[in-house]
């Protein structure tokens, strides 16, 4: 084709802007690395420093995500650094801030401990990274074929934009001292703690712990729970809803504090049990209580049960934002996280208990003799007390529940 020249028969210069545009095409350098490209990754990855912005409210879980930050300096020159969150929603809300005002390189965040509405709301809102999750070596030890959970989140599929590292179940404790037979469901509840005043109580909404009590309570109660597994836009809400604020209204009265304040995280409902303030309680964590008696937190009577028709549980996932600057340290974390090392070492009750999500009876001897723990202590649950998993509501129910609660019961 021929070249068109100016009037002046001259090429005129180009612009320093216009030479940068034809540099990005030409030359993709800052191009993402490709996850099935693995050796690769882990080259780009050395040296690199990933911002891992995971909740911070529970000495346990910091604790593990040290360990995991000594082993990613050790084994591949990777430095983590945990950023702490009180809510992940805030973490959501600045990458969406950064993309707002055209931050598409340099993100703030590499790595992110989400699921549930904040996962649904970053993949709206195109704000992850992927797909890469099912690239890396590790996740095949999953065995996702057979467990379909760690490939969903809240009814959604992940599409490979997040990579499963934990399990979580509602567990309940009690002091077995103070109480013989705990409540097994909830309207068994409200009569307890109509005959145990002040006994019990749920963590302050948004907090995730007291919003998945709101969840179990709806799912019980509700004769629609059909319809908590679509998006509540297609449900009469209030309809579906109105068992679990009747029942809270009888409820709230007979709690910690007569109702007037709540708890400010499922790790203070565990500091109230402690001091003896309550003598039934909660956790997302199936070996909360254990754990606790392990360390003196919890006096030796402290039993674990689940409620008789199951109890809601998830799993945990780490995502990588699309502007993340550091995404090969990102994947070689979110790698590590799903080895058989990493995964033994958070079920351990001497780090955290919390549960695998490796399919162990496919790992090698030698990796399963890893998650050996030995004699199951006696604050712990039976090996197949959490056989009965209710699945997550779709997370649309999340976000209305917390909105229509804080209308109701939020002035305190």
């Amino acid at each position: 084709m021929p070249t068109h020249h100016s009037c002046a028969g001259k090429p005129k210069p180009l612009t320093a802007a216009l030479t940068a545009t034809l540099l990005a095409v030409a030359l993709p350098a800052l191009a993402n690395p490709d996850p099935a490209e693995w050796q690769g990754v882990v080259a780009e990855a050395e040296g690199q420093t990933v911002y891992w912005n995971a909740w911070g409210g529970d000495t346990r879980t910091n604790r593990y995500i040290d360990w995991v930050a000594q082993q990613m300096q050790a084994q591949y020159g990777i430095e983590v650094e945990h950023v702490k969150l009180d809510d992940t929603g805030s973490a959501v809300a600045r990458v969406l801030a950064e993309k707002q005002a055209g931050n598409h390189d340099d993100g703030s965040i590499d790595l992110i401990w989400i699921n549930g509405e904040n996962f649904a709301a970053m993949r709206e809102s195109d704000l992850l990274f992927g797909p890469f999750a099912e690239a890396l070596p590790n996740f095949a030890l999953t065995n996702a074929a057979d467990n379909p959970e760690v490939v969903t989140d809240f009814t959604l599929p992940t599409e490979g934009f997040e990579s499963p590292w934990g399990k979580a179940q509602i567990t309940f404790y009690y002091d077995s001292a103070q109480t013989e037979s705990p409540p097994q469901n909830m309207p068994a509840l409200l009569t307890w703690a109509r005959a145990n005043p002040g006994q019990f109580s749920y963590p302050r909404i948004p907090d995730f712990t007291g919003s998945t009590f709101l969840k179990q309570a709806l799912i019980e109660l509700t004769e629609q729970d059909e319809a908590l597994y679509q998006p509540v836009s297609e449900s009469d809400f209030d309809a579906v809803t109105e068992p679990l604020w009747k029942y809270l209204d009888a409820l709230h009265p007979h709690l910690w504090r007569s109702g007037r304040t709540f708890p400010d995280s499922g790790p203070n409902l565990r500091t109230l049990m402690s001091d003896g303030e309550l003598s039934l309680a909660f956790s997302f964590y199936p070996t909360d209580a254990a754990v606790a008696v392990m360390e003196y937190e919890l006096p030796d009577s402290v039993r674990s049960y689940v409620l008789e028709a199951g109890t809601l549980g998830n799993v945990h996932f780490v995502a990588i934002p699309y502007n993340s600057p550091h995404k090969a340290g990102a994947m070689v974390l979110a790698d590590f996280l799903l080895s058989p090392e990493a995964q033994a070492e958070k079920q351990s009750l001497a780090m955290w208990g919390d549960r695998s999500v490796l399919d162990i009876d496919q790992l090698d001897a030698a990796d399963q003799a890893r998650f050996q723990q030995g004699e199951r202590h006696p604050s712990e649950l039976p090996a197949d007390a959490l056989s009965n998993t209710l699945p997550e509501p779709h997370p649309s129910w999340m976000t209305a529940l917390q909105d229509a609660w804080l209308e109701r019961y939020g002035v305190n």
